[in-house]
């Protein structure tokens, strides 16, 4: 039996490779780009997400940020 593709048989040098630093920046680019694929998976609109987590944080912050009344608005009585 032969060979069916001849660059599996033949030397190194029937194809080129990418440089290591070219191989490096297509697998950093891959890899963003799976990582913006798995962000908005599900999400009709990723931006609407987005603004609304920036919202989030935002009421989460102003909360901290205020002074804790050690009394607090509701007060338990018991009778």
């Amino acid at each position: 039996m032969g060979m069916c593709l001849p660059c599996l048989g033949g030397s190194s040098d029937d194809y080129d490779q990418p440089s290591p630093e070219t191989r490096r920046r297509q697998l950093a680019e891959a890899a963003e780009k799976r990582q913006k694929e798995t962000e908005a998976r599900g999400v009709k609109d990723p931006d609407a997400l987005k603004r609304k987590q920036k919202r989030k944080e935002e009421l989460e912050r102003q909360e901290a940020s205020r002074p804790v009344n050690e009394d607090g608005p509701l007060k338990w009585q018991v009778s």
